[in-house]
């Protein structure tokens, strides 16, 4: 039997190209976002195969999960890297004295992603391929050329320097103290683009309920493909209080970090696009079994962030799906993801598809092997 002879751990901090602000920073409650803490885990078995996974963290965090990670990585050597769903619980048990959520399945993610890697690769298959794709593309949308730092005029020029590029649709940040700013912008995106163009908006949570339904209620008259977090993503009855009272659909779901709390947005029939993050959520196994439960109710899918993984689990989910693009982890991967007319495409390449780059290793800050 084949089993897991090394496994590695590093952490990079890769920096953006500028400092960015969202709603959460206007608010005072963050500093602007400046660089991705990007956690690897790289498995090699007894036959010399290798499989390679990440997570991250935004703002905060980076350290944690690496110390974590550094607590539960042994515990994969001489296991059967095919028992991917009870090496997972088998992590999870190891670290429940401090929760299942949150950094300790963040750091879960990393591994499990690697083990999927390597398991697609033994197929010769991409991991959305092996778990069965619907498709060979989706729509995407971009995120990062909308941020609340930006003045109106760079946004739009982002926003054509996005279509240019064969991108679908845009989201643009919202959130802002006055919310009549946030309206401006949002009419002046529509536009610029004309009727037909997806755009979508995202208030990072930063709206109370009164305040959320008010601006949703201007928000319809511009016939948006959704509106994210208007308020707390733990308020799952406010966010079905609000897709009962708008036009607007609903989509939230990135901050939550375990799939008992994602579901409970499913439970409340809180949201039209579920928008679980696979990282935050554990890697692609509890992804699934969320996917499953979505499916269930045939609720469309966008999930947040990190495309190079969601591309993979988009294509495999029967319904509507987006995917969001966001460069910022371009530099450290040598590999790019094909968008044209709209939509993203699946890679071909045999397992998640990506490999890193050697810009990468000079943003490394922490490395273990075991």
């Amino acid at each position: 039997m084949e089993t897991l002879k090394n496994v590695e751990i590093a952490l990079y901090q890769v920096p953006l190209k500028q400092a960015l602000s969202d709603a959460k920073v206007l608010t005072g409650r963050q500093k602007p976002l400046a660089q991705v803490d990007m956690l690897t885990a790289a498995v090699e078995t007894s036959s010399g195969a290798r499989g390679f996974g990440f997570s991250y963290s935004l703002r905060a965090g980076g350290n944690a999960l690496f110390a974590h990670a550094k607590d539960l990585a042994g515990a994969l050597i001489g296991e059967d890297p095919a028992d991917i769903g009870r090496l997972w619980e088998k992590l999870a048990w190891l670290g429940a004295s401090v929760s299942r959520t949150g950094v300790t399945v963040q750091s879960i993610a990393a591994f499990d992603i690697a083990l999927w890697d390597l398991k697609a690769k033994s197929c010769n298959r991409s991991i959305g391929k092996l778990i069965g794709a619907y498709r060979d593309a989706v729509p995407c949308y971009n995120t990062s050329g909308g941020y609340l730092n930006a003045s109106k005029a760079e946004v739009l020029g982002n926003v054509d320097a996005s279509l240019e590029r064969g991108i679908g649709g845009i989201k643009i940040k919202v959130g802002q103290p006055d919310v009549t700013k946030d309206i401006e912008r949002v009419a002046a995106v529509r536009q610029h683009v004309g009727p037909n163009v997806p755009v979508m908006v995202d208030a990072n949570q930063q709206w109370d309920y009164t305040t959320a339904l008010r601006a949703g209620r201007a928000l319809d008259a511009f016939n948006l493909v959704w509106m994210e977090e208007p308020i707390s993503a733990y308020d799952y009855r406010g966010h079905a209080r609000l897709s009962e009272k708008l036009d607007t659909p609903i989509a939230t779901g990135e901050m939550l970090s375990s799939v008992a709390e994602v579901s409970e947005l499913i439970d409340h029939q809180s949201v039209t696009f579920l928008q679980p993050d696979a990282p935050r959520v554990g890697g692609i196994t509890p992804f699934l079994k969320l996917a499953a439960l979505a499916d269930v109710k045939r609720l469309k899918l966008a999930p947040h962030f990190v495309m190079e993984i969601h591309i993979h689990l988009a294509c495999a989910y029967p319904h509507e799906s987006w995917v969001e693009h966001i460069e910022w982890l371009e530099p450290a991967f040598n590999e790019r993801i094909q968008i044209r007319d709209g939509n993203m495409f699946l890679p071909e390449i045999p397992g998640l598809g990506f490999s890193l780059s050697e810009q990468a290793q000079t943003w490394r800050i922490a490395y273990a092997r075991f």
